[in-house]
């Protein structure tokens, strides 16, 4: 989804959009007053035959020339909001509205494996697509993320608008609201799992398997369930302990009890090493599995 995009540096701002480019520079201004580290924008947007979102890209692309903003390094990337692979001048119906769900919950699970805090600012485009990225963000950020609602003064706000003003002096009262964010898949990692399709290529669980992990599964403490699951889906135990708002030690606390009960469910000696690869091949298709059951019953 995200080409040619930084994977290391300081934070992300994702910015939604619609015709008024200076919803963008006006929360990118505001982050960078606040003390906001910020080395790239995102802005995602309907599509770009809207005479008006064209006119803003291009004003956009004027202040970012050259890879910088305000005399600083700063990348600019934008990213159209599409359905079954359609840029989308409006969100109109139920289906086109899940499409734009899951493409905000693919984006945010993309940027977060960028390892760089999010802002997210949900002030521009259709209020639809503030809402449905509000409630993607509740599965896929974490506690270093922010969410932010831009407020402008309406009398201002009519100067402004069509990027007749970019910056906003200091009087104009233009400034960032914070959005309390609580996020739900930081605190239980299954919902992640539940909310991601399941490809059809996905490889089954061998049967003596299936019932390896569900015997594990049942002796483990619910934290020990947490660990397991991230470990399962791919991540380090780094990672794993970031996601969990652990520390490492405290992961691999968890990982020796779950590794105790792996070598008893699959008759292993005491002494075979195990490691958080074996996790991954013997849980992660059977949690898949179970994941597109439950979202089958």
């Amino acid at each position: 989804m995200l080409q040619n995009f930084p994977s290391k540096g300081k934070a992300t701002a994702l910015v939604t959009m619609g015709g008024q480019a200076q919803v963008v520079t006006f929360t990118l201004d505001a982050l960078l007053e606040l003390g906001e580290e910020v080395s790239t924008v995102l802005v995602l947007h309907l599509s770009p035959d809207d005479p008006r979102v064209r006119r803003a890209l291009a004003q956009l692309s004027g202040e970012f020339a050259g890879e910088r903003y305000q005399g600083r390094p700063l990348a600019f990337r934008h990213l159209t909001i599409q359905a079954s692979g359609e840029p989308l001048s409006a969100i109109r119906n139920g289906q086109e509205a899940e499409a734009v769900w899951e493409m905000a919950r693919d984006l945010l699970a993309e940027l977060k494996r960028t390892g760089r805090p999010l802002h997210l600012c949900i002030a521009g485009g259709p209020r639809l697509l503030a809402l449905t990225l509000t409630s993607a963000s509740l599965l896929q950020c974490d506690h270093r993320d922010r969410l932010w609602h831009l407020y402008t003064p309406r009398e201002f706000l009519e100067q402004a608008r069509d990027g007749a003003i970019l910056h906003a002096p200091p009087e104009a009262g233009v400034c960032l609201i914070p959005v309390p964010l609580v996020p739900w898949g930081t605190y239980f990692p299954a919902l992640r799992t539940l909310s991601q399709p399941i490809s059809p290529s996905t490889p089954l669980p061998a049967p003596a398997d299936s019932a390896c992990c569900a015997a594990v599964c049942e002796q483990l403490t619910d934290r020990q369930r947490e660990v397991l699951q991230v470990l399962a889906e791919g991540l380090s135990p780094q990672e794993a302990a970031e996601r969990l708002c652990i520390t490492l030690k405290t992961l691999d606390t968890h990982k020796t009890e779950i590794f105790a009960e792996c070598r008893v469910a699959w008759g292993l000696p005491e002494d075979t090493r195990l490691t958080y690869h074996f996790l991954r091949e013997k849980f992660g298709p059977w949690m898949a599995f179970q994941a597109q059951l439950g979202r089958n019953l």
